[in-house]
């Protein structure tokens, strides 16, 4: 008999949108309702795989992210997924197991294809990514996305305060300090998920921030459905 594989929910968004709150929520819930499930986010800054992404955040290979090909710093989120997903949860997954991930492929698809302003090109991107990810390094295909869909002004100001991820510095890393990237990032997220059917969570209604658990009853909600 044929081995079911598991299901994969990812959650993302540009930066400030409340991944990780969201994820965190998700943890408590499954765990409540006694669901057997394993974490994950990307970058995976514990793990050596992550160094060249680090370096890239980090302004290393130019101040501004425009200045990096897409497909080159695509190559190096790729790389970190790939690692983590052979060590950590391949395993898990291929036997059924449910994967919660804080970011994933989806990430390269907004923030980088963001870089791109001519749609061709942008689709271009886009199509690589998918064939380079999942069809080369063979990595799952989410069973659900879900986009947080958070006003770069919003976001912006969220972020004002927050520590860098990795350095735990107030240093911003060179997407989080870059307004015009969020702002492109934002655009291209929207018209992806259109295109590649992702599950749109709006964190504004009606001018203000939904609260928390608002947002997180409708991806849980959502999930069930697909469990």
């Amino acid at each position: 008999m044929k081995k079911s594989m598991g299901k994969l929910f990812v959650i993302d968004g540009t930066d400030g949108s409340g991944k990780q709150t969201q994820l965190k929520k998700l943890q408590e819930r499954l765990t409540k309702e006694g669901i057997e499930y394993r974490t994950v986010s990307f970058p995976n800054y514990d793990s050596p795989s992550s160094s060249l992404v680090k370096m890239y955040l980090s302004g290393e290979f130019g101040e501004i992210a425009k200045q990096i090909s897409p497909y080159i710093a695509s190559s190096f989120y790729a790389v970190d997924r790939y690692a983590t997903f052979k060590k950590d949860f391949e395993e898990y997954y291929n036997n059924g197991g449910i994967i919660l991930a804080d970011r994933y492929t989806t990430a390269n698809m907004i923030h980088q294809a963001g870089k791109i302003d001519n749609i061709e090109e942008r689709k271009k991107l886009l199509d690589w990514i998918w064939d380079f990810e999942f069809n080369l390094y063979g990595l799952p295909i989410p069973t659900e996305v879900f986009l947080l869909k958070m006003p770069p002004e919003v976001s912006l100001e969220l972020m004002k305060d927050r520590e860098n991820k990795f350095t735990h510095e107030s240093k911003k890393d060179i997407h989080e300090r870059d307004k015009n990237h969020i702002i492109d990032s934002f655009n291209v997220a929207c018209s992806v998920a259109d295109d590649y059917n992702w599950y749109t969570v709006e964190c504004v209604k009606d001018g203000k921030i939904r609260t928390i658990e608002d947002i997180h009853e409708e991806i849980f909600e959502e999930i069930k459905k697909k469990l």
